[in-house]
């Protein structure tokens, strides 16, 4: 409940809205047990790679259908309900979203590979920070399947893991320009499209793949296994340094690379009806309208500036223009005064993800 958020009074809606399912995935949530006696040796054998390794507690729970996997600290748990299923788990009774979810979650029988799905969460119970980007979350995920290959030999069971190899280079010009967006949702967690061609999780096999390369050139692979898992992934030059050092990207500086992710960036045109550092703006002007270079997403960011509540103009957002290309706010201006505030980064984005370039206002009213 603290790991996940989950409530006793969804507990019980899922129990009640869904009979059928609960029925039919008992059987398989009972033989959680004996799918994880064998986890030991692995876990033996995980010490001799990385001997600093500290003990975890796993432990299979019942949940409410969110998560297969989680760990909290030196704690692991695993979502009995998603982790045991098969593709004959009655699934009918769910929207069809849901169907979509739990269907390809039970297509590649998750009980008969308990052994890496729960070397790979203990891996998480090994190291620090989530990325801040999704070149950091590649490397945190793709630590934890490479890792994972190398304690239990097998690769994880997921369609990722085939595709990726089939499809690499195409995914490394993409992901060339995208992995310093931080937003993840086209490259992790997303296994929900009802597209039946659609490959989630594609982030996860970048990761792994970089993850190879720098292990593979590394002349101490036990040093190379502590470097991964103690990286801090919440870094933006740790994770950087890491990918030069892999050579995934051959002899590209990482700086070439982030130029062109920056040319992909959105920025403000410009701020209607005034100009940046307008002196004697009309104190009556009740609405500003900031203009984008691309269409955005439906996300608003802006705060104070370097003056804090002060220089505050008191915006209330109306509403995005129907092309997505401006967004409007009404202001509340005393006469005489300074204002300034930023459009940041934080929550303008591209409809590709591309975090828009922070632009800062500064205007003063006249009488």
């Amino acid at each position: 409940m603290v790991a996940k958020e989950y409530t006793a009074g969804e507990w019980v809606s899922a129990v009640r809205q869904y009979p059928r399912f609960w029925n039919s995935i008992r059987p398989h949530t009972l033989l959680a047990k004996s799918g994880a006696q064998g986890l030991e040796p692995y876990v033996r054998k995980f010490k001799t790679l990385y001997p600093a390794l500290r003990p975890a507690s796993i432990y299979f729970t019942v949940g409410a259908l969110r998560t297969g996997g989680t760990s909290q600290d030196s704690l692991i748990l695993i979502g009995a309900e998603l982790a045991t299923g098969t593709p004959d788990v009655d699934i009918s009774e769910f929207p069809k979203a849901t169907q979509t979810f739990l269907a390809n979650n039970y297509r590649i029988n998750p009980i008969k590979h308990l052994i890496p799905l729960n070397v790979h969460e203990y891996v998480h119970t090994q190291i620090r920070n989530y990325g801040r980007n999704v070149l950091g979350q590649a490397i945190y995920e793709g630590t934890c399947d490479l890792v994972t290959q190398l304690v239990t030999g097998k690769t994880m069971p997921y369609a990722y893991t085939s595709y990726g190899p089939q499809h690499e280079a195409a995914l490394k010009e993409r992901f060339k320009t995208e992995m310093f967006v931080p937003s993840f949702r086209n490259w992790f967690y997303n296994n929900s499209s009802e597209d039946p061609d659609h490959v989630g999780d594609l982030g996860y096999y970048m990761g792994y793949a970089i993850c190879r390369a720098y292990y593979q050139r590394a002349p101490n692979k036990q040093q190379a296994i502590r470097e991964m898992i103690e990286l801090d992934y919440a870094s933006e030059q740790a994770v950087e340094a890491f990918l030069a050092t892999s050579r995934y990207f051959g002899a590209t500086p990482v700086a070439a690379l982030k130029v062109a992710y920056e040319k992909k960036r959105p920025f403000v045109t410009q701020v209607r009806p005034l100009a940046n550092g307008s002196q004697l703006v009309d104190a009556s002007l009740k609405e500003l309208t900031i203009e984008f270079s691309q269409p955005m997403r439906v996300y608003t960011s802006v705060d104070y500036g370097a003056g804090g509540k002060d220089t505050w103009p008191n915006l209330k957002k109306v509403g995005f223009s129907p092309d997505k290309r401006s967004i409007t706010f009404k202001v509340d201006l005393l006469p005489e005064h300074d204002y300034e505030f930023v459009v940041t980064d934080g929550g303008f984005q591209s409809e590709e993800g591309y975090p828009l370039k922070s632009y800062p206002v500064k205007f003063r009213t006249g009488k």
